[in-house]
């Protein structure tokens, strides 16, 4: 499929956006791979001669949806505390912003995006392929290390326990036919 000419407009009744983190350290046994999900976003897709793409989320809005692994289960408590500590430590309430500076359409259907995400306050350029499907699904995936853009993930348990520096934040969504 390719994009129709013009503006879409994507976010949570369109689609999906997620975080999936791992885990590291001495103690990393005791946490949890966790899948979050970004429940404020918008995203716009603008085609013409060329495509432009942006995304805007609100840090606030993520919430944990499961953590895998660990000695014990994830309880409501537990996603709560997570959620406080994304929020006050790790994001520091800071919106998060994506723009594309160049975008690059391919006979499969795949896209090909680069540019520039901010994120903890900082800007820094990033790629990622994504996939455009016959219904207008929208799929594809990106990995974000937390030191590229000058953070120390965050850790627990005097630092036996981390957050893996790579994030992978995933899109899952259908462009809406016009």
């Amino acid at each position: 499929m390719s994009l129709h000419t013009g503006t879409h407009t994507l976010g949570p009744a369109s689609g999906r956006l997620t975080l999936k983190t791992g885990r590291s350290g001495a103690a990393a046994k005791a946490g949890h791979d966790l899948t979050i999900d970004v429940t404020a976003w918008q995203a716009t897709v603008q085609v013409g001669e060329q495509i432009a793409m942006a995304l805007e989320a609100d840090a606030t809005s993520l919430r944990v949806r499961e953590g895998s692994g660990g000695m014990q289960a994830l309880g409501d408590e537990d996603k709560a505390n997570i959620e406080q500590t994304i929020n006050d430590d790790v994001l520091k309430r800071q919106d998060i912003a994506f723009h594309s500076t160049e975008v690059r359409s391919h006979d499969d259907g795949a896209l090909t995006v680069s540019g520039d995400l901010t994120l903890f306050g900082s800007t820094q350029p990033i790629s990622f392929d994504l996939q455009l499907g016959d219904g207008g699904e929208l799929l594809g995936s990106a990995i974000v290390r937390h030191s590229q853009w000058g953070v120390k993930p965050y850790s627990a348990l005097f630092g036996a326990l981390k957050v893996a520096d790579e994030v992978e934040v995933s899109i899952d969504a259908r462009v809406p036919a016009t």
